[in-house]
Formats: C-alpha cells, structure tokens, sequence
C-alpha cells in the first residue's frame, strides 16, 4: 500500500517537473536554477540549457546543511556567492516539480536576498 503512494506521489512530481520545463529555459547569461531535494539533503545548479552545461552547483551535504529552511537558506547564501563570482545576476528558478512552499520557497527567497533576481 504504501509503495503505491509513494509511486503516485513520484509520478505526479514528474509530470509538474515536465509541464515546468516545458516553458523555461535558461541560456549564458540567464540561467536555469534547478534544485533537488533528498530527504537529507538539497542541491542547487545553475544550467545553460543552449550549451548543456552546468555553469555552477552547490552540494547540500559537502556543505554539511539538512534539507531543511535554515539549510536551503545557507546553501542558496553560498550559491548566489558562486553566481556573483560568475557575473550571473539574474536567473530562472526551475522548482523542479517540488511545491513551491517550506524549504524550496526558503531557497528562492534567500537567493532573491542575496542579490539573485528570480
């Protein structure tokens, strides 16, 4: 029973990750901010999605954070460090079929506080 949820839960979190990136992309100058959540941990890239290329990323756990509101707004404080040494200032936030709510709603609004435009 419980194996059932969780798959449906996983398969509706794929279709809003789709239906997301159906309509955003991210380029050089204006990247795709993707961000996945474990249950331990969170990760955050930035994308340019013409190249395919990760511009620059942030590991939840080499920073040592949880996956929870003060860790998303560590992370994303030390992420936004990483884009403003790349000369990146604004970007495209790709929630990634996540809610955007508790810790991914943390992470958007830290990274807005640390000069990143969303």
């Amino acid at each position: 029973m419980r194996a059932n949820i969780l798959k449906r839960k996983l398969t509706l979190r794929v279709k809003r990750k789709k239906r997301i990136r159906a309509k955003i992309s991210g380029c050089e100058n204006f990247p795709r901010i993707s961000v996945f959540k474990s249950n331990r941990t969170l990760y955050i890239q930035a994308i340019d999605d013409v190249k395919a290329i990760t511009l620059a990323a942030a590991d939840g756990h080499k920073l040592g954070v949880k996956a929870n509101k003060e860790g998303a707004k560590k992370i994303a404080a030390e992420f936004a460090k990483t884009l403003k040494a790349k000369k990146i200032e604004q970007a495209v936030f790709d929630r990634n079929g996540y809610i955007y709510h508790g810790v991914i709603a943390a992470l958007a609004e830290s990274l807005r506080e640390n000069g990143i435009r969303l």
